[in-house]
């Protein structure tokens, strides 16, 4: 019976090792790139805005990872905003750096972000709404 039950948690944890989390290696994925771009900046002598952007740029994942360990809807909800708060910043500093001379383009960085924002957002809205819900 224990052997038995412990079969069954050992296969609903790789379970849940397996099942995809598509916010979190968007994310995680693009800290990566933003680190590659950084040191691009970094290279070009463009040290303020590439310390900027890693800071904001990496902190989108590091909030999203957060976020999965929440004690509460309310904590949760509060982390993924502190993530698009992260993400608005780092699209701007992307976008300086689109605009600006003698910069490197950053445009596939921006799609990137876009993409993680409208997920983030539609994560958070449906989050809210569930929580109404629930009351």
């Amino acid at each position: 019976m224990i052997i038995e039950l412990n079969y069954q948690i050992i296969n609903i944890i790789i379970i849940k090792m397996e099942t995809k989390n598509e916010i979190l290696e968007l994310s995680f994925d693009f800290a990566l790139s933003i680190i590659e771009f950084s040191e691009l900046l970094d290279n070009n002598k463009k040290y303020v805005i590439s310390r900027q952007l890693l800071k904001s740029g990496t902190s989108i994942g590091a909030n999203i990872r957060e976020s999965q360990n929440a004690h509460s809807r309310n904590d949760f909800i509060s982390k993924c905003v502190i993530a698009m708060k992260e993400a608005d910043e780092t699209e701007y500093w992307l976008m300086l750096c689109e605009r600006s001379k003698n910069y490197p383009n950053p445009d596939e960085l921006l799609l990137k972000i876009l993409s993680i924002k409208k997920l983030l957002s539609k994560i958070i809205s449906s989050s809210i709404k569930n929580k109404k819900n629930e009351k």
